[in-house]
Formats: structure tokens, C-alpha cells, sequence
């Protein structure tokens, strides 16, 4: 028998804890499983979903939803007008459907549910409102009795809106947070040593991506990123070795309209010559000694999605030549096959070498860049986005502690001003390095600048700078060398001169100069 709301009072109940529900949640995607649970027991609202807007890609992503695995979840978006959930969205209006078997095409979420099943339950969807707009919805179903079925549908739908204005309430009050972390730094509102490990949205400019920073040069990267991602043009990501190249391909992808096909990754720097072509092609079976199945190379796996070729630099020139072709047909053949198989995969290639030099040099071939090269997207290194280093570092560091079960609450101060001065020739991936290491090390829940790797120490911070004059170093570094070469020669002035490259007058007056008694260094022969 499923649960029903008869008076005010437990309809107030169930408000406030659907409230208290979301005040105890972090992030809103947390409080939504519970909230869908509380709908279901308490009020007998079942196969709850709720939908948000993607404000970077402009459709509705399922946040939650009963009945739908998490991958399925995560695939899972409504476009403008698509389905009534779509309709409710940009209409703004609720729908209810008394007999939700007749919607069948749109509404049938599991596999197992028949029409019959569907049958007698009545469907809600109603939009989610913040600032006049709408945010998302939010759908219900409940089997009401024919004789209780416009009395309880004109309640479910009126309790459903007010359960989507606590969702906006609680989305509104996370965004003003965001920003306002935002602002504090940009403005450098907090202190160094009072940077604690926040929510990890706080520093990101792309809802839901993975991309950190909030540098004038990385939000240049976003902006190209966001005008090619809905496109199915080929991208060319370089960069030097470290700056998140990937994590650039996975956010085109993620923005594109292929986000629900594969994304399909290769380093070709990581396989060898021989076997990169069957990688990338396939391979009928006996095509070579070991092949013995048929098998899909990446571009097949790829197929309707998209392919990351990471360090495309490194292929040989007859691999090249093949990928031309296959990038201009749009159709390859497995190694020691005949058939033509057509692939339809978007194209994402990276590369942290120079190809206009490569291509120079004849390393590479001119054709399969200019191919390659229709939108090229450069990433900054992290020296020229000083602004994220410190988001960054707050972000490897809640990262490593929660792997390492260690409570790490700041940064230190000298350790920010050690980060923040160094130039991280590996780039990002170097910084998180420093950061696991450094989270490992530390003893008080505090980042401190000795926790980090000896080669960000700087002479300054180790009370190392230099003493003396550089003609001073000079002296003693020759002098050294000439005793060294005279204790090799046993004192032979001839022998160590010609070890050192210089005559025996100049041997001479470098020894007489530094006062150093040769004949100290002679052997006494019994």
C-alpha cells in the first residue's frame, strides 16, 4: 500500500525534511538520491527524476533518477522540446498525465515495464524556477483509484511545485557560493595561510568538466572550446608535455553532440611502430604471426563518437599516410584484409612537438597536417597561468588526501610562495606530483614548504645564495682541478698540464700563482 500525505501537518513535515535533507549535502547531485526517497516512502510518489540545465552544452542532464543505472544516468540529456520532459522545460508549464500507459514511447524508463504495468498511474512533471527561469524539472508517478484521481492528482501536482522551488532555493544558494569564492580570488580576499580545501566547483569554469583555473588564458581556451565542441571539425590540442591536453579532448567531447558515444584514447607514443597500424585499423585473422582472431581497431571502436590520438607527432610516415586516406574517405581496411569498412569518428589530435618545424624537416607529412590542423587549440603552460596554480593545488591536494585517508586543512604560506615563484617546466602534471608527494610527507594537516620536492627550493627559501664573486668561484674551481690533475700525475707538471689542455708555462704560472708545492704530490719510489 503505498503512503499518502491526509493532513497539513504531515505535508509540513515532510517539507522540512526534504529542507533539512539538502542542508545536509555538500554538493546538490548528493541530496537528490535522498529526496527521491523521501518522495516514495512518505508522500507514495514513485520513479522519481530530476533533471538540470547543462548551461554549457544547453540540454537537460539527468541528475538522478529511479530505474536508470549510473551510466545510463550519466548519458542521459533532454534537448529543447524532446519528450515532455523536454516540453515542460521550454514551455515552463507542468504536465500531468492521468493514464501514463498511453505515453508509453516517452515515459517508459525500465525495461521490464509493460503497458499494462503503466496502466492506472498518472505521471507529473513540473519545471524547476530560479530567477524566472527554468533550471530543470522534476517528474513523479503515482497509481491513483479512479474515484481519488482528480482530488490527488491536483495535490500531487501542487506538493511537486513546492519540492522544486526548495530544489532552485538550494541550486540558487550553491551558485551564490561559487561565485562568491570566485571573487575572493580574484580579488586575493583570502589570506594564504586561511586557504583551506574547498568545494572543487569553486575553481572551475565549466560545469562539470574536469578543466581547473580561472586565468585569462585558460578562459580564452574555454571560449574556442566551447565554439568547436558542438561541431564535428577536427581539433589539433597542443602544448607542452603536462598542460591537460586530454582533459581538453574529454571536455570537447563532453560538450559535443556525440557525448553519448565512445571516446575512444590512444597514445601513439606508447605502441610500437609495428603494431600502431593495427591499433588504429584492425586486423583480419593470420593477417600476421600472433593474429589470431579478427579484430576492430580504435577508429571502428570509435565509431559515431570520437578519437583522441595523443602524441600524434610520433607516427611513422607510412602510418601517416594511411591516416590521411582514412581521414579524408571516411573508410579504412583492416591489415591483411580487403573490405572497406566506413567509419564515422570525429577527430581529436595532440601533440606537444612543433609540427609546422616537423613538417619542415619532412618528419611529417605537409597534407595530413594542413588535415589535422582545421582548429588548432593551444594550451597555455602553467608558468603563464600563474592565477591557477593555487586552485590547482588545492584541488591535488583534497584529491591525495582523501586517497591517502589524511586530513590536510591548508597550505602554508611559504609553501604557496614556493609553488606560486617556481616556472613547473612539466606543467600540471608536474604540480600534482608535488602535491601528493607533499600530502604524504605532511605530519600537522598543514602543506608545508619543506614538504615539497627539493627541486622547487629555491636559494632564497633555503638560505642558500651565493657568497662569493663569480671570479672568486672561478679561482677555486681552477685550482681544484690542478691539484686534482697533479694528484693523477704524481706531481709530473708535464702530465697534469696535458690532462688539462693547457702548456707547461701556463701549468707553471697557475701553480706559482695559487702557491701550490707540486712536489707535494710526488710518489717516493723505494
Amino acid at each position: 500500500m503505498q503512503s499518502k500525505i491526509t493532513s497539513e501537518l504531515e505535508e509540513l513535515e515532510l517539507l522540512f525534511d526534504i529542507a533539512r535533507t539538502f542542508d545536509k549535502h555538500v554538493e546538490l547531485r548528493t541530496a537528490l538520491g535522498p529526496l527521491l526517497s523521501l518522495l516514495e516512502v512518505r508522500a507514495g510518489l514513485t520513479w522519481g527524476m530530476v533533471t538540470l540545465l547543462d548551461r554549457a552544452t544547453g540540454v537537460l542532464k539527468i541528475e538522478e533518477a529511479y530505474g536508470l543505472s549510473a551510466e545510463e544516468k550519466k548519458r542521459g540529456v533532454y534537448r529543447l522540446g524532446e519528450g515532455l520532459v523536454g516540453r515542460v522545460f521550454e514551455s515552463g508549464i507542468a504536465v500531468t498525465v492521468p493514464d501514463l500507459s498511453k505515453e508509453t514511447h516517452f515515459l517508459n524508463r525500465a525495461k521490464n515495464r509493460t503497458k499494462e504495468d503503466m496502466a492506472g498511474l498518472s505521471y507529473y512533471c513540473v519545471p524547476i524556477r530560479s530567477g524566472g527561469n527554468v533550471i530543470g524539472t522534476l517528474s513523479s508517478e503515482r497509481r491513483i483509484p479512479d474515484e481519488e484521481l482528480e482530488a490527488q492528482m491536483a495535490w500531487d501536482r501542487a506538493f511537486l511545485e513546492k519540492v522544486s522551488s526548495i530544489i532552485a532555493d538550494s541550486a540558487k544558494l550553491r551558485e551564490r557560493i561559487t561565485e562568491e569564492q570566485f571573487r575572493l580570488h580574484r580579488s586575493g580576499g583570502l589570506a594564504a595561510d586561511e586557504r583551506i580545501n574547498r568545494d572543487q566547483s569553486g575553481g572551475r569554469i565549466i560545469s562539470g568538466s574536469e578543466i581547473i583555473g580561472t586565468s585569462n588564458a585558460l578562459r580564452g581556451v574555454h571560449e574556442m572550446l566551447s565554439q568547436v565542441a558542438p561541431s564535428d571539425a577536427t581539433v589539433l590540442v597542443t602544448g607542452e608535455s603536462g598542460t591537460g591536453k586530454e582533459l581538453i579532448a574529454v571536455e570537447i567531447h563532453r560538450l559535443s553532440k556525440r557525448v553519448g558515444a565512445p571516446l575512444i584514447k590512444v597514445n601513439c607514443a606508447a605502441i610500437p611502430e609495428s603494431l600502431i597500424e593495427s591499433e588504429l585499423f584492425g586486423h583480419e585473422r593470420g593477417a600476421f604471426t600472433g593474429a589470431d582472431k579478427q579484430r576492430k581497431g580504435r577508429f571502428e571502436l570509435a565509431h559515431n563518437g570520437t578519437l583522441f590520438l595523443d602524441e600524434i607527432g610520433e607516427l611513422s610516415p607510412q602510418v601517416q599516410g594511411k591516416l590521411l586516406r582514412v581521414l579524408q574517405e571516411r573508410e579504412l581496411e583492416r591489415v591483411g584484409g580487403t573490405a572497406t569498412i566506413k567509419v564515422d569518428a570525429r577527430l581529436i589530435a595532440a601533440t606537444n612537438r612543433n609540427l609546422e618545424e616537423e613538417v619542415k624537416s619532412g618528419r611529417f607529412r605537409d597534407d595530413l597536417y594542413y588535415r589535422l590542423n582545421v582548429f588548432p587549440l593551444h594550451i597555455p603552460p602553467l608558468r603563464e597561468r600563474k592565477s591557477d596554480i593555487v586552485l590547482l593545488a588545492d584541488h591535488f591536494t583534497e584529491k591525495y588526501a582523501y586517497k591517502n585517508g589524511k586530513l590536510i586543512k591548508r597550505i602554508s604560506t611559504p609553501a604557496i610562495d614556493l609553488l606560486t615563484s617556481y616556472t613547473w617546466p612539466g606543467n600540471v602534471r608536474e604540480l600534482e606530483n608535488a602535491i601528493e608527494r607533499a600530502v604524504i610527507l605532511s605530519k600537522d594537516q598543514v602543506i608545508h614548504s619543506y614538504d615539497l620536492p627539493p627541486s622547487l627550493q629555491s636559494a632564497v627559501s633555503t638560505n642558500t645564495e651565493p657568497t662569493t664573486t663569480l671570479e672568486a668561484a672561478l679561482s677555486r674551481l681552477e685550482k681544484e682541478l690542478i691539484v686534482e690533475a697533479l694528484k693523477i700525475a704524481d706531481g709530473n707538471m708535464a702530465a697534469a698540464a696535458r690532462r688539462l689542455g693547457i702548456t707547461e708555462r701556463q701549468m707553471g704560472l697557475r701553480v706559482h700563482h695559487y702557491g701550490i708545492n707540486w712536489r707535494f704530490y710526488r710518489t717516493t719510489k723505494m
